[in-house]
């Protein structure tokens, strides 16, 4: 990597200093497979504890099973390839490259992006491309494998550090996750855990699903402007020094377009736009198969939400084929089947890695370690009777935290609302402002932990500029958007309750209210 200067600030120093730390640890997958022996020795040791906590799935007293029991090792190898191979994020990876693999190979992703950046001035790049990360999240997990990798490559078309690139779509995509300015199916699953959680105290509850939405969307022009002043003022500026080694053959350059390549431009945007086209008429009539079962497009459980991925498939690789043809660079069907192969050549290394994150987090899940954690720190946080604000924010920072181990937005909740929604309620406040603050926790440490099923996405897209990069390196560079973020939408979250603006629909601060 680069040379540091010694006369650099702390600042510098201690990313610097993250950097070789994370690069020094092993392979990720040889990681994973550590952390998977810890998981085994510790739920071994902390099963011959009664610990007085319930759980709040079961209503039953909490129990840490042992992974190293005989019925548990059996359980874990014979479930061994089905965890693998239901493993959520690789389907979502794969199918989505396949797609992206057709465009990118017979040109199409090269010209579009040149002719997106002949209008689109080099200074605006960061905050457009932290704004479309943000987009992404109404199409569930599309942000990871679409626009990620897409930040590097504008980046490095438009002649600036392609890491950087990938440093703020991944801000965008995952740190702001919950900044949106769309409804998105993460806020029916969240509100439906925070009404369970009030109905213990009282069974009248109901919250609106939309229950935080004016705060999300706020929050988006938050999360836009911090993301932007760290790509261009920190993290960018540091990576000057860091040379470039990967296959960068493929990238596009700033070359104008050809005849042939505006042509086949113009052909493959127009089977985009009449691609779309039929999935709206299709998806516009009351009766429409592409709707949930109360009609709705958006809904959690829709079927076009489901789709997400497979139309992604879709949109890239029928504009994929157009333009190769119109242009030139596909001569026969075999072309488009190279283009595949070669988005799943790049794909082994993740494989490998997936395989033993599917089963680190299979055996984390059925040790029960992670409630274990979320609930002591819920109890110690209840137990240290802090004023109300103050919880707020212990709030927040007990979540992120549990972020680091347990990336589930959804299972977090469902384990923390049980707790502090009551609680809270108990104190006066509403379970809408209890779910806000959760959701800023849950979001600004997703960019910095291993254990997120996609960061070893991220290090595989990084390694394609700089064969080198590591956990370090993306650590590195996403420890300064993270605790921005932290700070920053925590002291948001703080104003915006004192100033008393709407959260979202149907909602209150305080309860009853």
């Amino acid at each position: 990597m680069q040379e540091r200067n010694s006369s650099a600030g702390f600042g510098p120093r201690a990313l610097a200093a993250v950097e070789r730390i994370g690069n020094r640890l092993p392979d990720p997958a040889l990681l994973f497979v550590a952390l998977l022996f810890l998981v085994w020795i510790l739920s071994w040791v902390l099963s011959y504890v009664e610990w007085d906590l319930i759980d709040p799935r079961s209503g039953l007293p909490l129990t840490v099973n042992n992974q190293l029991s005989g019925a548990a090792l059996v359980l874990f190898f014979s479930s061994m390839v089905k965890t693998f191979a239901h493993f959520h994020p690789i389907g979502v990876v794969l199918v989505a490259m396949l797609g992206i693999g057709v465009a990118e190979h017979t040109g199409f992703i090269s010209s579009a992006l040149r002719a997106l950046l002949s209008v689109t001035a080099r200074w605006l790049l960061t905050p457009m491309l932290i704004l479309v990360g943000i987009a992404s999240h109404t199409a569930a997990d599309a942000g990871y494998v679409l626009v990620i990798p897409l930040g590097g490559v504008i980046f490095y078309a438009a002649g600036r550090h392609p890491l950087a690139g990938i440093a703020a779509a991944f801000a965008g995509v995952s740190g702001g996750f919950s900044a949106n300015f769309l409804p998105s199916a993460i806020d029916p699953m969240l509100q439906g855990i925070s009404q369970s959680g009030a109905q213990i105290l009282d069974s009248s509850v109901t919250l609106n699903p939309l229950n935080n939405f004016y705060f999300t969307a706020s929050s988006s022009v938050l999360i836009i402007l911090s993301g932007w002043f760290v790509t261009d003022r920190v993290v960018e500026p540091r990576l000057k020094g860091t040379s470039l080694d990967g296959d960068l053959d493929n990238l596009p350059s700033m070359a104008p377009l050809s005849d042939a390549e505006r042509s086949g431009l113009r052909a493959a945007l127009v089977s985009m736009l009449l691609t779309i086209a039929v999935l709206t008429a299709t998806a516009i009539p009351a009766s429409s198969p592409w709707r949930g079962q109360s009609g709705s497009l958006t809904e959690l459980g829709a079927p076009l939400m489901g789709s997400i991925v497979s139309l992604i498939f879709v949109l890239f690789l029928i504009p994929g084929i157009v333009y190769g043809y119109r242009a030139g660079t596909v001569q026969s069907a075999r072309d488009i089947i190279t283009g595949m192969s070669k988005a799943m050549e790049t794909m082994a290394y993740y494989l490998v890695i997936m395989f033993f994150i599917a089963q680190f987090i299979f055996a984390f899940s059925q040790s029960n370690l992670g409630v274990l954690l979320a609930l002591e720190g819920a109890a110690a946080l209840k137990a240290a009777g802090l004023p109300v604000a103050v919880t707020i924010i212990g709030l927040v920072l007990l979540t992120g935290v549990l972020n680091l181990f347990v990336g589930s937005a959804s299972a977090k909740w469902a384990l923390l609302a049980p707790i502090f929604v009551p609680m809270l309620m108990e104190l006066g406040i509403s379970p809408d402002l209890t779910q806000a603050a959760y959701r800023v926790g849950d979001s600004t440490t997703n960019i910095i932990t291993p254990l997120m099923p996609y960061f070893p996405l991220v290090v595989v897209y990084c390694q394609r500029y700089r064969k080198d990069a590591g956990i370090g390196t993306v650590a590195a560079m996403m420890l300064p958007y993270s605790l921005l973020f932290l700070l920053l939408w925590s002291a948001y979250l703080l104003l915006y309750w004192g100033l008393g603006l709407p959260l979202g629909l149907q909602a209150s601060y305080s309860y009853p209210g």
